[in-house]
């Protein structure tokens, strides 16, 4: 690791997804820390992470954030639940000066709208398994129903957002709780915040929460704290990455500048 580029305040902000979805938490960094740079890399060639055993997205983690340490970024954004589950407790002992800020599903706000009906909490099956998503519903689960979405990430993946084969997908998943009073839906997958229109045609009026925004105030306090906030008169940019070359990159930026 390069100390000395990790401790400079214009050094870049490290991000990473298995795939393209950590790109919503992309776009909140930019709106909320517009003079950071960061460098997003999305493992595409590994994705999904969310059916993968957690020593192999443990594995896998390690991998890309050495490759971020060797581009000198200062801390670390871990976009992805899956990952956060798997890999954020060991890379912060592996790292136990580099600020290291991982997602949560948001459970805990979700929590705060619940009363007498239920809250829909969509993850991947990784996640929901995970010792962090254990420990927040035994927190906030009260009314929270747990839906593990296998194959639903791939469909942001594809550049999938709308159309017949999601909703089929959706039809399935929702079925079950049509006559439920559903209060929230959790998504507890960055993926799914590219997802959020055709969510709300199910759930109209209800609250879709994810962690993006929290994740990104969490960043900013970390970096104030240590005093690694860019300057104000820096300028601010973005470098995407891909294990999978360059196809995968075009949708991230297309989904970095889409209208959602």
């Amino acid at each position: 690791m390069n100390e000395e580029a990790k401790s400079l305040p214009n050094a870049p902000i490290g991000m990473f997804d298995s795939g393209v979805g950590g790109i919503s938490v992309l776009r909140e960094a930019v709106r909320l820390l517009p003079n950071e740079r960061f460098i997003f890399y999305g493992d595409t060639k590994h994705a999904p992470y969310g059916t993968k055993s957690k020593e192999n997205v443990l594995a896998l983690s390690r991998n890309v954030v050495k490759e971020l340490l060797n581009l000198g970024v200062k801390a670390i954004v871990i976009a992805c639940n899956t990952a956060t589950s798997a890999a954020a407790a060991d890379l912060r002992r592996e790292y136990p000066s580099l600020p290291i800020i991982a997602m949560e599903p948001a459970l805990k706000p979700a929590s705060m709208l619940h009363q007498d009906g239920v809250v829909l909490s969509l993850a991947t099956p990784g996640t929901i398994a995970g010792e962090k998503y254990a420990h927040l519903y035994a927190l906030y689960g009260k009314g929270v129903i747990s839906l593990p979405c296998p194959g639903l990430m791939e469909f942001v993946e594809r550049g999938e957002l709308s159309g017949p084969a999601l909703n089929t997908y959706f039809d399935g998943l929702f079925a079950p709780y049509a006559k439920e009073k559903v209060e929230a839906v959790v998504l507890g997958c960055t993926h799914y915040s590219f997802l959020k229109k055709s969510i709300a045609a199910y759930f109209p009026c209800v609250p879709l929460l994810d962690g993006n925004e929290g994740t990104v105030r969490q960043l900013r306090r970390r970096l104030e704290a240590q005093g690694l906030l860019a300057p104000k008169d820096e300028k601010g940019g973005v470098e995407l990455l891909s294990s999978g070359g360059e196809e995968p990159i075009a949708r991230m930026k297309a989904l970095l500048d889409a209208d959602l």
